[in-house]
Formats: C-alpha cells, sequence, structure tokens
C-alpha cells in the first residue's frame, strides 16, 4: 500500500477544458494513463454571445477533479492527497477580462464567436498579420470599438486556461503556445511582439485608457519553464473535499492546440497534426515564415515556440453527432437497443461504401459561423439534386467529409500555394476513434499520409500531463522534442494510412462542390432565421 501510494504521489495529472467536456487524465512514470475522470459541459448562446458562466467552469471542474479522484480510490485504495505536477489547459483564444479586484467585466467570449469582424480586419491590417476573429486581442479591440464601458477597467485579460491557473496559483501567466492565440509572438524572442505591442498602444492612445497593452497580458512562458504552486485556496477551489495538499508544482497553462502538439509528438519541424472534434485544427511546424497574410492561416507557436502554421475550422462533429443522435432515436423508437460506440462504428463504417466524390451530396455543418468559409453564422444544412445518388452511405460520407471541408480549404493553401513539406501528420480526438474511417478521409482530403496513436482518445489532457511531466523530469537544457521523441513515444509513430486514390480524387469533387454550395449556405443566413 506504501509503495501504491508513493507513485500516486509521484504521478502527473493533466487537465483539459474542451468544448464539450472537461477531462482529467493521472499518468505514471511510464506517461501511461492510470486514473481519468471527465464532465460534460455545452456552450450557451446568451445575447448574440457564445460563453460558459463562472458557475460552469468550477461546478465542472470539481465534478471532474472529484470524479478522477474516486477513480483513484477505487482502482489503487488510496486517497489522492498529492501528486508530483499538475497542467491545466483548455480551449485557445477567446476573452476573459478583469479588474483589479478579480471581478469578471464581460461574459467570458469564447473562440466560437464570430462578433469581432471589424477589429480582426484592422489589426491585421495594422500588423501585416492575420488576426483571426476569435483571437483575445481581437475581441479586446472590438469592446474599445463597440464603446464597451468595461474597457477602461481591465487590468488583467487571458483565456480559458490563464484564469483557472491564476485562480489557482495566484499567477498570471500563459505557455507560449496559448500566449501566441492571444496576441502575436516574436519567434525570436519567444515572446510578444513589442512593435505590434507599440503600434496597438498607439491606435488607442486616444482613448486615454489608463492601461498599456503589455501590462494587462499574462506573462508568456516557455514549456518546462516552473509557473507556480497550487495554493492552498487553490487546493480548496479544485477540491470540495479538502483532501488534495497545496504547493504541488504547475507548469505553464497551454491551449488545446499546443496540448494536441504534444500528445502527437508533433512539436518538430515538418510535423503536424489534425485535432478533430467539435471543433477542428491542423497546426504545421513550419520550417520558415509564410511568404504573405493569409486570413483561412494563423501563425501561433509549439509549447517550446517553434512558428506553427494552423488552419483553424470552427465546426467539425457538432453537427454530424446530431445526426448520430437521430438515427439513435429512431432505433430506441423501433425497440433495437444500440450503445453510442456500435452505432457510430456502423455509421462510419457504411460511409466507406459511398460514391468516392459522396453521390452528388453537399452538407455543410456549421452550428456555429466559419470564418475560413466567410460565414457569419450557423446554419447547418444538406442539400441534394434530384440525380444525386441519395443513399445511407453517401449520406454518412458526405457529412464525414464536410467536418473536414473547411480545413481543407485552409490546408490546400499551405501544401499547394505555400508547399509546406508535411513528413508526418497525426491525427487526434473524436472524429479518429472509429479504425481507419476518419483517418482516412483525412488522408484523402490533405492527400497525406495520416498516422493514429493508441493514444488518440486521451487526447488533449494527456498532452498537458505530458507538458507537466517535461516540467518536473527534464534533463538539464533538454528540449521537449527530445523528451518527446526519446522518453514518451520512443519510436512509435503510430498506425499509418496512405491516401487513397479514389478517395483523394473523389475528395477534390466533393471539395469543389462545397466551395460552389457556399451561396446556398449564406442564402439561409437570410431567410432562416
Amino acid at each position: 500500500m506504501a509503495s501504491i501510494k508513493e507513485a500516486i504521489e509521484s504521478s502527473v495529472l493533466g487537465l483539459e477544458l474542451g468544448s464539450t467536456r472537461i477531462k482529467a487524465v493521472l499518468i505514471d512514470e511510464s506517461h501511461t494513463p492510470i486514473a481519468s475522470g471527465d464532465h460534460e459541459w455545452e456552450n450557451r448562446l446568451e445575447n448574440g454571445v457564445w460563453t460558459y458562466s463562472l458557475d460552469d467552469i468550477w461546478t465542472g471542474l470539481r465534478d471532474c477533479y472529484s470524479k478522477l479522484a474516486a477513480d483513484v480510490k477505487a482502482k489503487y485504495g488510496v486517497k489522492l492527497t498529492k501528486v508530483g505536477a499538475i497542467g491545466f489547459s483548455a480551449m485557445m483564444h477567446g476573452y476573459m477580462a478583469f479588474d483589479r479586484e478579480g471581478n469578471l467585466l464581460a461574459p467570458f467570449r469564447t473562440w466560437r464567436n464570430g462578433i469581432t469582424g471589424p477589429a480582426a480586419e484592422a489589426l491585421t491590417e495594422l500588423f501585416h498579420y492575420n488576426i483571426p476573429q476569435r483571437w483575445s486581442i481581437a475581441h479586446l479591440y472590438q469592446s474599445i470599438l463597440n464603446g464597451e464601458e468595461h474597457v477602461k477597467d481591465v487590468a488583467f485579460f487571458t483565456t480559458l486556461a490563464g484564469y483557472i491557473h491564476w485562480q489557482l496559483t495566484g499567477e498570471k501567466v500563459l505557455g507560449v503556445g496559448d500566449a501566441s492565440g492571444m496576441f502575436p509572438i516574436d519567434p525570436e524572442t519567444k515572446d510578444y511582439d513589442e512593435k505590434m505591442i507599440a503600434r496597438f498602444d498607439d491606435l488607442v492612445a486616444d482613448k486615454g485608457y489608463p492601461w498599456k497593452l503589455r501590462d494587462i497580458l499574462p506573462k508568456a512562458l516557455m514549456a518546462g519553464e516552473p509557473a507556480g504552486v497550487l495554493t492552498a485556496a487553490g487546493a480548496r477551489l479544485l477540491d470540495e473535499s479538502g483532501t488534495l495538499e497545496a504547493g504541488v508544482p504547475i507548469c505553464p497553462p497551454e491551449g488545446d492546440a499546443g496540448t494536441g502538439m504534444a500528445a502527437t509528438n508533433s512539436v518538430a519541424k515538418r510535423t503536424g497534426n489534425v485535432s478533430a472534434g467539435t471543433s477542428v485544427f491542423a497546426m504545421v511546424v513550419l520550417e520558415k515564415e509564410l511568404s504573405k497574410v493569409y486570413p483561412e492561416i494563423d501563425l501561433v507557436t509549439t509549447p517550446d515556440g517553434s512558428l506553427v502554421g494552423m488552419v483553424h475550422a470552427n465546426n467539425c462533429t457538432s453537427d454530424l453527432n446530431a445526426w448520430v443522435g437521430l438515427f439513435k432515436e429512431f432505433a430506441d423508437s423501433v425497440g433495437v437497443k444500440l450503445d453510442m460506440n456500435t452505432l457510430f462504428g456502423t455509421l462510419y463504417n457504411k460511409a466507406l461504401e459511398g460514391d468516392p466524390d459522396c453521390g452528388g451530396l453537399l452538407s455543410y455543418g456549421y452550428l456555429s459561423g466559419e470564418n475560413i468559409t466567410g460565414v457569419s453564422e450557423g446554419r447547418p444544412l444538406f442539400v441534394r439534386s434530384p440525380e444525386s445518388n441519395f443513399n445511407l452511405a453517401n449520406f454518412m460520407r458526405a457529412n464525414l467529409f464536410t467536418a473536414l471541408g473547411a480545413l481543407k480549404v485552409g490546408m490546400d493553401i499551405l501544401l499547394k500555394e505555400e508547399h509546406v513539406k508535411i513528413d508526418s501528420i497525426l491525427g487526434h480526438g473524436g472524429l479518429f476513434k472509429t479504425k481507419g474511417v476518419g483517418q482516412g478521409f483525412l488522408a484523402a482530403a490533405i492527400n497525406t499520409p495520416v498516422s493514429v496513436m493508441e493514444t488518440a482518445g486521451e487526447g488533449g489532457p494527456w498532452g498537458m500531463a505530458l507538458l507537466a511531466s517535461y516540467m518536473i523530469h527534464k534533463d538539464a537544457d533538454e528540449s521537449l522534442g527530445h523528451f518527446l521523441a526519446e522518453k514518451v513515444f520512443a519510436g512509435n509513430k503510430g498506425e499509418e494510412m496512405q491516401p487513397d486514390p479514389r478517395a483523394a480524387e473523389g475528395f477534390e469533387k466533393f471539395i469543389e462542390r462545397y466551395k460552389k454550395g457556399i451561396g446556398i449556405e449564406k442564402a439561409a443566413l437570410q431567410y432562416l432565421i
């Protein structure tokens, strides 16, 4: 029992707040998950803003942690009193602004909001650097353009992960990867771009605010740097039972993009990963800067500060999941009891039987707006012509293809216009849980081999745990890339699928239909209100 307790106390905890689920993963010294907990949640649309309340955040986080602690107790017979290190991650971007007393000044605006168009456009022109609508600086500037009263009182603004870390440690810091989704990072200094900060301060100087931008941004930290310890108040916030002890070291908080890179060993140049869940994004570690500014491509960084080309689409599996839920409702109505894994597996594999180009069917899973294709609001849509080959296989194939549609539009820029070289792409997230289906369709979409590891389902919280482990277990001067390659993955490159030529050709036909049909989607905004 003593050795088990010792092993638990030296384990490392990663927690991630995703769009629909908060998950905690505890890993041992071999980086293998040994316990977990989760909590389902959902954002809500309030007054035109996609948000979660502070109560949502803390209720969900505590429930997730309590389930993890219960899992440890059930499996190993010991109470979870302390661990070797903790790391917190969450959805990147968005806007959480606080006054000097720590009060939230406006409802949390998540990455999902497409309400900062004028600000994003103005800042992109000012910086000569793509500033997407979901970036924190776009939200701040849009608040200024809107004349929002709260801006003068801002003493600190941050991301969701940065907020949680601050509450649990007292430190206003952020991992450089998450920070790069707030404000552009200089690849040389691994810190916020000073010239752009000066331009922003000049831009808003006439407003007379009592702050300068640098003063209200969280400090950017590299992976492996110490970022504070769990305070007594923080321990009580996380663990309502009072069992968790203070003093646990906590690594720099990261965004879900950074944890995805860690979880797929994709932090070295010419590597990349695709995370496919509620949203879908591809991260490709670049050898050099792009030749020009593309509104479809974000430039962010790895957790250790290397430049990354990021293609982020707001929509991926939400509408797809809704259709599967409809089939579940039908099955229940006729008295057939199916668990969701069986249902997903059956429907996804059925898509493999479809025509290469989905038989002329067209679908848009736009539950929210999609910046890459210029659609401001969500209108999920399925459409076909009388000549389309309408059957279940093509229907499922079209909905799986469209989950990757906006991503492909952006990836085509990197691969076909910028001629970016990629040695390996790894997929992770819910889309890849049914073996060979999402993986094969992604390979067809980008006409590149795609690998999936057995750990793909663990995703972000496992990746966050790896970053926390790196902080306490790395050798002197050991890079994150070396730590991951030699101590975590040790040559495990996952199971690779080559693109099927017929599927790749079919996807090209589908994507032409998809791009031409955007006008239908935009018309739905006018007439379906």
